[in-house]
């Protein structure tokens, strides 16, 4: 029996240090620097911006996702789809200039360029149509911030330059982010 006991207490101490092994994140690089389970890097609205306003809209091309933040200080995190180079990628500031459900879309010249095959414009709500469900219109001519129709972009890079969310994610976003709000893309 007393040997029962200490298998018993041996299989329990096995099962213990597994499962701290496999919930602990790794937590330190081999160059020492912090890692976020997630691999999403959040940020602080206020080391990019001096006040909130409309709200605000924090887009992590490197990490893929956008945090928004409402005019209250109610934060949400998103993952989306980035450019597909660094060339196609815009940094910096700006912010929505106006707001559209179910967009219609007409490829760029570069985009035409790239790709001849294109449409040279799908109608809103047309499952072909790129730009999902709701677009943010941003202060940058051709950039947005929309939805996709093809979930398998989201995590990657797969754009031309748009940031992409799940359909149900930018209506969320959508609804919450007045025109006005700021942007940054980092």
């Amino acid at each position: 029996m007393k040997a029962d006991r200490s298998i018993r207490l041996s299989r329990r101490e096995l099962i213990a240090g597994a499962l701290t092994l496999i919930a602990t994140p790794a937590i330190v690089h081999a160059d020492g620097a912090r890692r976020n389970i997630s691999s999403f890097r959040t940020h602080r609205w206020r080391d990019h911006f001096d006040r909130i306003g409309n709200g605000i809209i924090i887009a992590d091309t490197t990490s893929r996702m956008l945090q928004h933040w409402t005019e209250e200080g109610e934060m949400r995190i998103y993952p989306t789809s980035v450019p597909l180079t660094e060339d196609l990628t815009r940094r910096g500031y700006t912010e929505v200039v106006e707001k559209r459900k179910n967009p219609g879309w007409g490829p760029t010249a570069s985009m035409r360029e790239r790709d001849p095959t294109l449409p040279v414009y799908v109608e809103g709500g047309d499952p072909r149509n790129p730009l999902g469900t709701r677009a943010l219109y941003l202060s940058w001519q051709f950039y947005r911030i929309h939805g996709t129709q093809d979930t398998r972009k989201i995590g990657r890079r797969s754009s031309s330059g748009c940031i992409g969310l799940y359909n149900r994610q930018i209506e969320e976003v959508y609804d919450r982010a007045p025109v006005g709000t700021q942007v940054k893309l980092i």
